[in-house]
Order: structure tokens, then sequence, then C-alpha cells
């Protein structure tokens, strides 16, 4: 399909289109969709830990929040089903957390069903985090990741939060934020095209910092990262990059040379499970699919809860950040 397209960004046949005959090609192999997979990758199948998006900021809601996600992560479950439990529990006990504090209408969710209090600040979304996390009596299991998508308040040398800041005062601010907050993994701190920021704070700080605007699932993007060190993870969505053969291409890139891989999905999402699959094939061990919460995202959870009582034995619990 890629030839006979024949163009860099797949303008003639169109890259939706692409991707959907290259899903679907996948899809009818006469297998079960992850061990057709795992003949292709070649890669111990591992259970993603799942990254739930339990508060939404940025595009993803309406609120005054500027940053786009925030996450939880159980880094330190014994399984996937036990990992997806702990989040599902934390997820409502922030709901009522959020109801208590800021009433009723706050607990209505965003694009990816996380809760879209009226806040503003990093802060006091990751307060609210660490105080569902205690409750739930997981503070030592679950971590917490951020979704910064810094291109969305970025113009002209200036990040427009709360204040304006400059790309080296933003670089102090996060790590303010991660010497304070149980933080893991930190997703798009700067523009797509702030290479220096990037290149510094991945210099600074030992946790993950994942690029997805910076990268796109794009090899070249992927190399250009590697060797100026802008980030140690790329965010790995299919859409990006058009055919399932350049995806895993792309993670198989970034592995080779070090680097995290972390399954994604989009805002705009349907029921269909194929990144479930697909994340447990390429043993990447970490897994973005949205809240527990509205069918379009439990539907990747629960296809991995299918996995994982298939696998049995198997289906180890990825244990990346331990």
């Amino acid at each position: 399909m890629i030839d006979t397209d024949g163009t860099a960004n797949k303008s003639n046949l169109g890259a939706n289109a692409i991707l959907a005959v290259s899903l679907a090609v996948a899809k009818a192999s006469g297998n079960i969709l992850y061990k057709r997979l795992e003949k292709l990758i070649k890669k111990r199948l591992t259970m993603p830990i799942p990254f739930c998006n339990v508060i939404n900021g940025g595009k993803h809601a309406g609120n005054a929040l500027l940053i786009q996600e925030f996450m939880i992560a159980p880094v330190r479950a014994k399984s996937f089903s036990e990992a997806i439990r702990m989040n599902a529990e934390t997820y409502h006990l922030l709901k009522e957390i959020i109801r208590k504090k800021y009433g009723r209408a706050a607990v209505n969710v965003g694009d990816e069903g996380g809760f879209a209090p009226q806040i503003d600040d990093a802060r006091t979304a990751l307060n609210l985090l660490v105080k569902a996390i205690e409750e739930a009596g997981y503070n030592k299991m679950i971590k917490i990741a951020i979704d910064f998508a810094a291109s969305t308040y970025y113009n002209k040398g200036i990040y427009a939060l709360k204040r304006q800041y400059s790309a080296e005062l933003l670089t102090n601010y996060y790590l303010e934020l991660i010497k304070k907050y149980p933080i893991i993994s930190i997703e798009d701190p700067f523009a797509e095209d702030d290479f220096d920021a990037f290149k510094k704070i991945t210099s600074k700080t030992k946790i993950q910092i994942v690029g997805d605007d910076l990268l796109v699932t794009n090899k070249e993007r992927i190399k250009l990262a590697i060797e100026n060190k802008l980030c140690n993870a790329l965010l790995l969505k299919l859409n990006q990059i058009g055919t399932l053969t350049e995806a895993i291409e792309a993670a198989q890139l970034a592995m080779k040379n070090g680097m995290n891989v972390m399954v994604s999905h989009r805002s705009g999402e349907t029921e269909d499970t194929f990144i479930a699959d697909l994340s447990v094939a390429l043993g990447c061990g970490q897994i973005k699919a949205g809240a527990p919460c509205r069918g379009e995202r439990t539907a990747k959870y629960n296809r991995l809860l299918r996995i994982e009582e298939e696998l049995g034995n198997k289906g180890r619990y990825a244990n990346i950040f331990k």
C-alpha cells in the first residue's frame, strides 16, 4: 500500500484509509491477534501497566486547566487484573473527593473519561490524585504521570500557563513537581520542536520523558531524538504513521536504542481493541487508554483482562518502574 500510494505523507490513498486496511488485514490473519502479532514482532508477551487519565484538561475538557492529562499508573501491582482494579477503585474515590470539594458538576468527564473540575493549575490536580491514592491505600503502589501537551500553550518562545514561562523556567517548574510528587513519567513537556528544552530536562531527571508531538511515531523523528538524547520514551499511535508495519518498525527502533514505548489510544476513540493486543505483543509494558470509564476506553481494558486469562502464568505483568 505504501508503494501504491507513492507519497511521503500518504496523501494519495490517504493515511486513514491505508491504516484501516492495514489493521483489517492483521485482524483477518486467521489467528488470535496478539499471537499473530507476536510472530511478527518476536518479543516476549507482557501485560502492560495501564496509564489511566483520570483528570482531564487542555483540549480534552472545558475547564481552565491547560495541562491535558493527569494519569495514575499501578506500577507495583502483581498482575494486570490487580492493576486495573486498583485504578478503578482510585478513580471512584477521586470522584467522591472532587464531588465533595467542587460539586456535582465537577464530576462530569472529559474526552478520555477523566474528571474535569474547575481547577487551573497542576499542583491542585496532583494534590487531588495524591489524596485519592492515599485513601485507596495504594500510595506505595500507584504513581502519577502527566501529559503536558505543551505545544498547545506555546507561542514564540513562551509557555503560557497560569503565568508565562521561558523554557528554562518551565524546566525548573517541572523539576520541582517531580521532586514533590510521585511522578514517574511526563509527556510532551515542551513544544514539538523545542529540542534544546527536551534535551535539558531529559539530562536532569531519571524519570520517563515521553515524546508524542515530538516524535509522531515517525522513524526519522525517533532517530533525531536518539542522536540528540531528546527523550527516553516513544508514545506509539497507529494513526500517526498510517500502517501497522511502520508502527512496529518505529517501536522496534525505539526499543533497540534503549527507549521505552507506550502504546496509546486517541481522544476520538471507538470500541476497537487492536491496541490492547498490540501492547501485549510488543512487550513494551505500557498502555495509555483513558480512564476506566465509558465503552471506548473500558473495551481495551476488558480485552487485556481476557488476554491475561488466556495467557495464565505466561502473562507476566510489566516491571519497568520497579
